[in-house]
């Protein structure tokens, strides 16, 4: 796996660019809290980042499965750094700036579904838990030091250096990414995009399996999303720290995929997929409802560090499961669509657990996240169980 020059590639400009995109959120976060003070227009910001994009999930899917995945990987990084340099160099007013995320993140879901579309290309089939995990280490490895380095850039710049930082990142992954070798390019369909992507949403409602597994996913973010927009809250509130250390508490869920993904690495091949899942959706509940129990700064980012460790879980099991059983001339579409959905669960999340921690507090919403992700973690089980019997078969790969 490793000796593969593409996915070594991948795997580089990957992480890379989480590491500039996890300092950019962090910093916009404290920057719209620290302007307005209001808990709806953080989740605002990031229902722009989430919701909107969420929208056009499978027409981003349908772009990866139409066009030659590297020069959409490619264009897609340039145009996200243009994007996050006229941020750096406006500061717009919040309007303004939330055109500007939504439309960034447009691009981030283009390129998305077709960087998890390029793994089976780039490896062999057993590898992919392997693959998985080494690609969800390296991303959310830099990404959870991220919000440490926010902090540490917060004593030394403004938040203009760091969008810039984070802009310099999207140039650097498009650098590399050019570098990487042909893949197979897609079969013309002979379709418009729109019917593209209308069989793309065809495909999935078709086969059970996979529509239980995508509306399982959706439900436990659309419970658990609102974490995002109460963790800031319930540092600087709650628990009475610092800005750098709010900053700190969004990296514990990095630290447990970091952990997580390492492990999975060794161990994901010993797991059914859907059962590695499911064992995530659980862990992952779990650590937002105790989240909102936390005393201090230190058991906060502990629990957030053990909701990671589900996290983890749910990436390579959903991923690995997927790249398997979907044919490969609809993948791009099955992961647009599916993490387009993901966005406008995160979306909802944001909307209505913005509004309860707006009449309530971050403990509330952390625990009634929690709970919620648990009741949906249940039901999926059960669903999955009885279309096990439906499940697709495994595509060959490489």
């Amino acid at each position: 796996m490793w000796g593969t020059p593409g996915f070594r590639g991948l795997w580089v400009a990957r992480s890379v660019s989480f590491l500039g995109d996890s300092i950019g959120l962090v910093a916009l976060l404290l920057y719209v809290e620290g302007a307005t003070g209001a808990a709806l227009a953080v989740a605002l910001l990031l229902l722009a980042g989430d919701f909107t994009p969420g929208l056009f999930g499978a027409f981003a899917g349908a772009i990866g499965d139409r066009f030659d995945l590297k020069k959409v990987m490619v264009t897609c990084d340039v145009l996200q750094g243009a994007m996050v340099v006229v941020m750096a160099v406006t500061l717009p007013p919040l309007p303004i700036l939330l055109v500007l995320v939504a439309v960034r993140s447009l691009l981030a879901q283009v390129f998305q579904a077709s960087s998890r579309s390029a793994v089976p290309a780039l490896v062999k089939d057993a590898d992919l838990e392997r693959a998985n995990s080494a690609i969800g280490a390296g991303t959310n490895g830099l990404e959870a030091i991220g919000p440490v380095v926010a902090a540490g850039l917060f004593l030394i710049t403004d938040v203009r250096g760091i969008l810039l930082i984070d802009a310099v990142t999207f140039f650097a992954s498009a650098a590399i990414l050019s570098r990487l070798p042909k893949m197979p390019r897609p079969q013309p369909s002979g379709l418009s995009l729109i019917k593209d992507a209308r069989e793309g949403l065809g495909y999935i409602w078709r086969t059970k399996a996979i529509r239980v597994i995508g509306l399982g996913f959706f439900g436990v973010v659309a419970c658990s999303g609102v974490d995002d927009v109460a963790m800031v809250f319930l540092g600087k509130d709650e628990l009475h720290g610092s800005d750098s250390a709010a900053a700190i508490l969004y990296a514990g869920v990095g630290i447990g995929l970091v952990v997580g993904f390492t492990l999975l690495s060794r161990y994901a091949t010993r797991f059914r997929m859907p059962v590695l899942m499911l064992i995530g959706f659980a862990v992952g509940s779990a650590g937002n409802l105790f989240t909102g129990l936390a005393w201090a700064i230190w058991a906060a980012l502990a629990l957030q560090i053990i909701r990671g460790l589900g996290i983890a879980g749910i990436d390579v099991g959903i991923n690995t499961h997927l790249q398997r059983v979907v044919p490969p001339h609809l993948l791009g579409r099955v992961f647009g669509n599916l993490y387009g959905a993901i966005g406008l669960a995160a979306g909802i999340s944001y909307v209505f657990g913005g509004l309860l921690l707006q009449h309530t507090n971050a403990r509330v919403t952390f625990v009634a996240a929690g709970i919620g992700g648990l009741v949906v973690t249940a039901a999926t089980a059960l669903a999955v169980r009885r279309s096990a019997a439906e499940e697709p078969e495994p595509q060959a790969q490489q």
